[in-house]
């Protein structure tokens, strides 16, 4: 399990065989002492849908969420770093095209609503890339 990424959670309800597990997302910066001072840092919950036909978890449970590493590579990469070469290099061509820049700007904006466009289709097939799995935490 050493290579996986691994955050704690708290069960919010099981149906059937998938499991809710809210997770608190922290910034880098959350540990810090000014932080209630700090515009810079930020929380954020969220729910994280996990199949498993076992059974063994119940509401209100802590447990932990893992997935390999290079499944979080791949969701930066899909989420990021694509897209941020997609719109760079329809702006480039936009605009040696046109020779204007509106026209470039607006091709990088069109290549990325059809980047997400097709993510979205694709979504359930992206779904199955991102296996997440359970267990319980050594407390409990």
């Amino acid at each position: 399990m050493e290579n996986n990424i691994r955050h704690q959670g708290i069960v919010e309800k099981v149906e059937k065989h998938k499991v809710f597990v809210r997770i608190e997302q922290l910034t880098a910066c959350s540990a810090c002492h000014a932080r209630t001072a700090c515009l810079a840092s930020d929380k954020k919950d969220k729910i994280i849908e996990v199949d498993d036909p076992s059974g063994a978890y119940a509401a209100s449970e802590q447990v932990i969420v893992s997935v390999r590493s290079s499944v979080g590579f791949f969701a930066v990469l899909t989420a990021f770093v694509i897209p941020l070469a997609c719109v760079v290099i329809a702006v480039i061509i936009g605009t040696n095209k046109s020779g204007n820049e509106g026209i470039g700007g607006l091709a990088g904006l069109l290549t990325l609503i059809l980047y997400y466009l097709i993510l979205y289709i694709f979504r359930d097939k992206m779904r199955r890339k991102f296996v997440f799995s359970l267990s319980k935490t050594q407390n409990t």
